[in-house]
């Protein structure tokens, strides 16, 4: 008896770190334990998650296994996005040039600058005083 395929997608935003399995199925989403709902309340954030699915295929037809941890429930959704387009892309090279379009393959670079020694955090210093 064969294992069913899954398709894993990695993504990353700040500090979260999201991991999507991928498998055919009933459209079943499963996020750290919990229901999709659950996890992300805000429509807003669940939109923005399952948009790269809309986009290329029913998001009916296949069950979703997500793991994600570190930073915010924002920088989650972001890094989840990235996730499961890169687990779409592995499907489906067809699906690369949409996905690329759209701007769901780009990984967002910024993350926390430092805090620097003699300064109050990254860029602001201490009060200086003259006399």
């Amino acid at each position: 008896m064969a294992k069913q395929e899954e398709i894993i997608g990695t993504g990353r935003r700040k500090t979260a770190v999201a991991s999507v399995r991928m498998k055919k199925g009933s459209g079943k989403i499963d996020v750290n334990g919990r229901p999709f709902e659950a996890y992300f309340p805000l429509q807003l954030q669940r939109d923005l998650i399952l948009a790269p699915l809309h986009k290329v295929s029913k998001p009916e037809s296949v069950d979703l296994l997500i793991r994600v941890k570190g930073g915010g429930l924002e920088s989650q959704a972001v890094a989840t996005r990235l996730g499961l387009s890169r687990a779409l892309v592995l499907e489906d090279e067809e699906t690369r040039g949409d996905l690329k379009q759209l701007g769901y393959l780009t990984r967002d670079p910024r993350k926390k600058e430092r805090k620097k020694y003699g300064q109050k955090g990254a860029r602001k210093r201490f009060q200086f005083s003259k006399r």
